[in-house]
């Protein structure tokens, strides 16, 4: 699907790695960076910013890996009560081995792991023994009385020096983590505590993308960061302590700035010096906001984003997983913004797809869902249910006859094989749907593709619906989930479930 360009690369990255070692110059032995958001597969970032390469971080590490050492953090409450991240749905845990083995295909290996507030957690014990079996460094650091509040416990051998000080040889020490809390800020600090005690004059930087602080407040791609982090109550300010340092505006974020009078007081304490930053903003080294090459684009494009993140929290609302003040604080952005659930193209036509299968089959017995899916150029392709599969394989097989100019009356399906798995599962797996779902569909379509042109050129045009949006009625099953995830399509849907079971395959 041919897109809109409002990023360029190129510049970004000139831009970027110049203001690091800039920064690392600045502090003559050794910068901790605090690496915030998604250092690889940043596709939050790729949606707001039309053209951002979302492992743009990682060219960024190689053009830095020589002078760079990494360590990665996590925190141990989110291996303990299995976090997940949601655009790969997986567990922070295994997020976390999965970047490391991300960090090798891209010739960078880590220095350590730090597990942060550490308390003897089952799953962490368990954690820790995996990647030192596997000979990864893993350090431990525990949970600090009166953090972050007292200052001079903190600073002192009961606070940061009570965490064993990690061993790093190279000017730059960049220090991430899966997601916000994982303890990046308390290991440069302790880092930091460690240094200037062998008399190592360190210093502590910030690069994270968002908010983009030289863009407004109420620019579109801000208030999406704002939409990517309701569920942790997070919010977007002007920097009071920068425009009152220099009489400038900036924008940050509410944690940032309430922390800065604290960590400025332990960043003095640590060095025995005035600090030398006077506002949070200082302290980043962000240069996304130079990249932008089309305000317009960018703009939509994270209109859009916003809509996918309201119906997001509107499915993990009636899945338990958020409050439903997280729903109405996406409303109260969408209103703000002067946008509607309906201003994504593809909600109208999978409602639609719905309610056509309902009349078609001419009776309300069951659940009928409906799918569209965006393919550009104003084309917009729907698929509903059936007895043989599901919305999203339905939509999908439709979608792909459409870009390989295959007519509608032909099978990319053997109805052989589509017989043959609905009988393993409904006869020897015991399943009560037998209906495909898409990781079935596409292993099918792989299978007939050996003995039918029409399933052959379906599978070589398979890539082309990557970063199409598409849309159902129904919260996709994990089946259904997983296919459209590994197709690379921007997925929403609203919050119904595709049955009335409580337990879904």
């Amino acid at each position: 699907m041919e897109k809109k360009i409002g990023f360029d690369n190129e510049k970004y990255l000139k831009e970027q790695s110049s203001a690091i070692l800039k920064r690392v110059k600045k502090f003559k032995n050794r910068l901790y960076l605090e690496f915030g958001g998604k250092l690889i597969f940043d596709y939050h970032a790729s949606r707001v910013l039309p053209g951002f390469d979302p492992n743009i971080k990682m060219r960024l590490l190689q053009k830095l890996k020589n002078k760079a050492d990494i360590l990665l953090c996590i925190y141990a409450g989110d291996i303990e009560r299995k976090k997940v991240r949601a655009d790969f749905g997986i567990t922070y845990d295994v997020d976390a081995l999965k970047l490391i083995d991300d960090l090798k295909s891209w010739d960078i290996d880590i220095c350590a792991v730090v597990i942060t507030r550490f308390e003897n957690q089952p799953s962490a014990k368990i954690f820790k023994n995996k990647l030192e079996r596997r000979k990864i460094k893993v350090y431990l650091h525990y949970p600090i009385k009166g953090y972050p509040n007292d200052v001079d416990l903190i600073v002192s051998n009961k606070g940061y020096g009570s965490n064993k000080r990690i061993h790093t040889t190279k000017p730059l020490v960049i220090v991430t983590g899966p997601g916000p809390g994982s303890g990046k800020l308390s290991t440069c600090l302790s880092q930091l505590y460690h240094d200037y005690k062998k008399n190592v004059k360190s210093g502590y930087a910030k690069f994270e993308t968002f908010p983009i602080w030289n863009l407004p407040l109420k620019h579109p791609v801000n208030v999406a960061y704002e939409a990517a982090t309701a569920d942790i109550k997070d919010f977007n300010l002007i920097d009071p302590h920068h425009q009152e340092e220099y009489n400038e505006i900036a924008i940050n974020y509410n944690r940032d700035v309430a922390i800065f009078p604290i960590l400025k007081s332990i960043l003095e304490k640590i060095t025995g010096t005035a600090a030398i930053y006077k506002s949070p903003t200082d302290m980043g080294v962000n240069k996304a906001g130079f990249g932008i090459t089309n305000d317009k684009t960018v703009r939509e494009a994270a209109k859009q984003e916003i809509i996918r993140r309201y119906f997001r929290y509107k499915c993990e609302h009636v899945m338990g997983f958020v409050d439903k003040s997280v729903v109405q604080r996406l409303e109260l952005l969408m209103k703000e913004l002067n946008i509607k659930p309906d201003d994504r193209k593809v909600v109208k036509p999978a409602r639609q797809a719905a309610k056509d299968a309902v009349k078609k089959k001419k009776g309300n017995e069951g659940i009928y869902c409906g799918a569209a899916i965006d393919l550009g150029g104003d084309i917009i392709i729907k698929g509903n249910n059936s007895p043989l599969m599901h919305a999203g394989s339905s939509v999908i097989l439709n979608a792909l006859k459409n870009l390989a100019h295959i007519p509608e009356y032909m099978h990319l399906l053997s109805p052989n094989i589509i017989d043959s798995i609905g009988s393993l599962k409904g006869k020897l797996l015991n399943t009560r749907n037998a209906s495909m779902n898409l990781e079935e569909i596409l292993i099918a379509l792989s299978i007939s593709a050996t003995t039918n042109p029409a399933a052959k050129s379906a599978m070589e045009i398979l890539p082309k619906l990557h970063g199409c949006e598409i849309h159902m009625t129904h919260i996709p099953t994990p089946g259904d989930e997983a296919g459209l995830r590994r197709l690379g399509v921007n997925l929403t849907s609203d919050p119904n479930f595709s049955s009335k079971n409580l337990f879904i395959t």
